[in-house]
């Protein structure tokens, strides 16, 4: 007598979508793999070459620029190889992994973002005073405060507190959004709660607050007869700019939170893997936004990094007269700064 067959199990790593889809998602990934590589490993070698000049609040532009450095070396290589393989590398060991680490860095991003309105808000109280708000001790201890509590929220689903799991197309894994909302709602709330609602909104009043006190002051400028003093202008160029990392940040991930948390606390069928794909794609540009930022909105950085593009071996060794870098003059080292 013939046994019945066994019923096969469905792969859950085994892409859902086209083999046309899965090449272009691969080419789309080491595109922006390597675009957040080589532009986060340039912020940190313009950091690093003017590291005598750089203020405390700078340490966290750093820290941010790590954070994007580390998912694009750890996480995008193999969503590449992954796509091209038509299903996703590894196993549960490296779907683990992958949800881990990109949990890791997202958390630390928003954690640095908000991070980063709350010390300029600081600075901002006093905008004339030549004295450093935050010390370096201090902005040492926040940078560490942000990666411990990035890998305290990574952990907890390893600790039974949500799960990590493939994503519905089948190409990488994150938090199991699916299972979350039969199974973990709670982790669901505090986790949008806490890295994402809470901080979006500190990062939008601190920043408010930064420009009502730079309208003040220049009103003030004004109403004493006197031109805009160059701090003012600093800080608003500054104020620009980290305006635009934390909306490129949040623009790049909303719509992969919205699906998200759809998918977690929605009502209806399934999010088709199709539609789940461009969200996730979106959210992983967030990496190389920075960089050109910093590009397009500081003459200084923009001058830097074509004065090292140009650079021969032996041409850029000091800032001697020998051939390096010419020394910058004060006016020119405060407006190197990052945010």
């Amino acid at each position: 007598m013939e046994s019945s067959p066994t019923p096969r199990t469905f792969d859950h790593y085994r892409s859902t979508l086209s083999p046309t889809m899965d090449i272009g998602a691969g080419a789309y990934l080491l595109f922006i793999t390597v675009f957040s590589i080589a532009g986060n490993l340039l912020v940190l070698v313009m950091a690093f070459n003017r590291s005598s000049r750089m203020k405390p609040p700078e340490l966290l532009s750093v820290n941010l620029a790590v954070t994007d450095l580390g998912a694009a070396v750890t996480m995008y290589p193999l969503a590449v190889a992954s796509a091209w393989s038509h299903r996703f590398l590894g196993g549960d060991s490296a779907c683990l992994y992958y949800g881990l680490a990109g949990f890791f860095f997202g958390v630390a991003s928003i954690m640095n973002l908000t991070l980063l309105a709350i010390v300029r808000f600081v600075v901002s109280l006093d905008l004339m005073s030549p004295t450093d708000k935050v010390s370096w001790r201090q902005m040492k201890l926040l940078c560490s405060w942000s990666w411990l509590y990035a890998l305290l929220w990574a952990l907890l689903p390893v600790l039974g507190w949500g799960r990590y799991g493939p994503e519905p197309f089948g190409l990488s894994c994150s938090l199991a959004w699916g299972h979350l909302r039969r199974e973990d709602s709670s982790f669901v709330v505090a986790m949008f709660s806490f890295n994402l609602a809470l901080p979006a909104a500190v990062i939008v009043c601190c920043y408010f607050g930064i420009a009502i006190k730079l309208h003040v002051t220049y009103r003030k400028a004004l109403e004493n007869g006197r031109r805009m003093p160059n701090v003012i202008k600093l800080h608003r160029r500054l104020l620009t700019m980290a305006v635009l990392i934390s909306v490129s940040f949040i623009v790049c991930w909303s719509p992969y939170s919205v699906v998200s948390l759809w998918a977690a606390m929605g009502p209806g069928s399934p999010i088709p893997p199709q539609l789940s794909l461009l969200p996730c794609m979106f959210a992983k540009s967030s990496t190389a936004c920075n960089p050109v930022i910093y590009y397009i909105c500081s003459q200084s950085f923009k001058r830097e990094v074509k004065q090292l593009v140009r650079c021969r071996p032996g041409c850029c060794g000091g800032g001697g007269p020998r051939g390096g870098a010419a020394p910058l003059s004060s006016k020119d080292a405060a407006a190197t700064t990052l945010v």
